[in-house]
């Protein structure tokens, strides 16, 4: 006779891109990497976080309100995201559904085998090439151009490190200072 599933039991173990298994009972809402017992520091992220993690509500206004989804998602959110990480990135990334665990806090659960600050580099990275195509189909324009010269002036890494500073990442509540 088979035993039924239990949420929490060892059978939900995520298999991460390093080779090592983690439960999503140890990762809480306020975890943003999980020090592997491979040696590194893999991006955690759930559906609960808001996408302002990875770039300012002002842009996360503006995609809501020029992407149209068409999944269970009424908006585009931290999901759309990370599905354009895995899609970019397919062996670097794992998720797994735990929406029938309501001890989890969370729904959705990724784990990057990059650490946190690549995982927000990609992100705003994938981003900025969305908004590059979008523009792209817009006629030519001061917009365009202004859209160009500010992209061209754009440092990523330096937008990620004031970023994450301002939003005090060291910090398990996930709000501006």
């Amino acid at each position: 006779m088979t035993t039924p599933r239990v949420p929490g039991t060892g059978d939900d173990a995520l298999s991460l891109p390093c080779g090592e298994t983690v439960h999503p009972h140890d990762i809480d809402l306020g975890m943003r990497e999980y020090h592997c017992s491979c040696g590194k520091r893999h991006a955690v992220v759930t559906d609960a976080h808001p996408l302002a993690r990875f770039i300012p509500e002002f842009l996360v206004d503006t995609l809501r309100a020029t992407i149209e989804t068409d999944d269970d998602f009424p908006e585009f959110a931290t999901p759309h995201a990370l599905g354009m990480v895995m899609e970019e990135f397919p062996e670097k990334v794992v998720s797994t559904d735990c929406s029938d665990d309501g001890t989890v806090g969370y729904a959705l659960l990724w784990v990057s085998d990059f650490d946190s600050r690549r995982l927000h580099e990609i992100i705003v990275e994938l981003v900025l090439e969305l908004m590059e195509h979008a523009i792209s189909h817009a006629e030519d324009g001061p917009t365009v151009a202004e859209f160009e010269r500010q992209l061209a002036d754009f440092d990523l890494e330096e937008f990620v490190e004031l970023y994450r500073t301002e939003r005090d990442f060291e910090n398990e509540f996930d709000t501006a200072m």
